[in-house]
């Protein structure tokens, strides 16, 4: 018998768990595939070097999940965003991606990834109250 206490876990218990969760899905994917995880970092700058938008993304096995997206309130509608998800879309064309997801609320951007060819495939209602919440996916040919 073992102690079946459950506590709040550290940093280092908490990537003792990623690991081996990691170590178990590496033995249900293809070799080729097992090993790919990368994070992707994007940064949007003005001419200043002030970061006026960025985004964050992890690519794992065949896709790429963008986890942030985020401009500047006062550069908004001026193409940032778009320009960042071209970029991440040609990152994951390279990298032999067959599809990049994502997610975003009702009060963000929605209708900015259906305008660029993301297909809603879920949608969690009153996520928060008030909101909803969506995931979204774009198949990379």
């Amino acid at each position: 018998m073992f102690d079946t206490t459950i506590s709040f876990g550290n940093e280092e218990e908490s990537t003792y768990i990623r690991n081996k969760l990691i170590e178990f899905n590496a033995k249900h994917v293809p070799e080729y595939l097992s090993s790919r995880y990368e994070e992707i970092n994007l940064t949007l700058k003005d001419e200043n070097g002030s970061i006026v938008g960025g985004m964050l993304s992890t690519l794992c096995w065949n896709w790429i999940e963008v986890e942030i997206l985020w401009i500047d309130d006062n550069q908004r509608g001026k193409g940032y965003g778009a320009q960042l998800l071209n970029q991440i879309e040609q990152i994951a064309r390279e990298k032999s991606c067959t599809f990049i997801k994502l997610n975003t609320f009702s009060f963000q951007a929605p209708l900015f990834y259906l305008r660029h060819g993301y297909v809603q495939v879920a949608v969690f209602e009153e996520a928060p109250i008030g909101s909803n919440h969506y995931y979204f996916k774009k198949t990379i040919v």
